[in-house]
């Protein structure tokens, strides 16, 4: 069975803490395996998402930052 398309969420433009509350809010919607996409440029967003994470138990699968923006990909558990 293929893996779904990640869900994208574009963050960018919004500031600290409503990158993070949106996150959470479509972590608990996804199902167990599914993936999301995340796009920011928060700078605060390099510390929240990560510890977003850890506290749900959650998996970040990568993260990256080009100029401004800044990307997560986040695995539900």
């Amino acid at each position: 069975m293929a893996e779904a398309a990640p869900e994208t969420l574009d963050l960018r433009g919004l500031k600290c803490p409503l990158p993070v509350l949106h996150v959470r809010r479509a972590l608990g919607r996804l199902p167990p395996g599914g993936v999301i996409l995340v796009r920011c440029t928060d700078p605060l967003a390099s510390l929240d998402i990560p510890n977003l994470v850890r506290e749900t138990g959650d998996m970040l699968v990568g993260a990256a930052r080009d100029g401004r923006e800044s990307q997560f990909t986040v695995r539900k558990t």
